[in-house]
């Protein structure tokens, strides 16, 4: 049941699209940046229609986000007390915010570590929940955009370097068999020449 190749992966995906989306909105809230990379790979193999695939990106991402902002607003310093490492880290990127929160907003998305914690702080910090929205909104929609895109092009990009390789591969091919045609050729006159 379980896909073993890629072939099968992709006519998985394409047999239960809709599901495979809910899945990729799941990845999206949790930022999974590697899961949304294949997801625009399967994307380019045609699993997936690239615009419905960033819009469901997009909104998983608002959506993970907006919750984990939530939390961190409500609970935020209730529940870090317990957690001292991260409080530390938490209150920390919170002050960072404070003075820096657009390009953080459009930043934190993309280095690993960070992803998942950085609403947290939006939400522990002073920033107004308007705000943070709109920033989110529009950084979740960047990363998506760029993710799946990264994904996408590097499909088409592989695709070709695989395509290319194979056609060099048959030139050398190609080569190698008529020069040892020629060589066992040039091998039989010269039997033929002896006899």
């Amino acid at each position: 049941m379980l896909p073993t190749d890629l072939n099968s992966l992709l006519t998985l995906i394409r047999e239960h699209g809709e599901l495979a989306y809910t899945f990729v909105f799941l990845w999206g809230m949790g930022n999974s940046l590697i899961m949304i990379l294949l997801a625009g790979f399967a994307a380019q193999l045609g699993a997936f229609e690239f615009g419905k695939l960033v819009m469901v990106t997009w909104f998983g991402a608002f959506a993970g986000d907006a919750i984990r902002f939530w939390i961190g607003r409500r609970y935020g310093s209730r529940w870090l007390s317990t957690f001292p490492r991260i409080e530390r880290v938490l209150r920390m990127t919170s002050r960072l915010i404070e003075h820096h929160n657009v390009w953080f907003a459009f930043l934190y998305r993309y280095p690993n570590g960070i992803r998942s914690l950085a609403a947290f702080a939006f939400g522990i910090s002073s920033i107004q929940t308007r705000y943070f929205l709109l920033l989110n909104f529009l950084s979740a929609g960047v990363w998506a955009f760029s993710v799946v895109s990264t994904g996408y092009l590097f499909s088409k990009l592989a695709d070709k370097l695989v395509t290319d390789a194979a056609s060099h591969l048959s030139m050398a091919l190609l080569i190698g068999f008529l020069a040892l045609f020629w060589f066992l050729g040039k091998r039989l006159e010269r039997v033929v020449e002896k006899s």
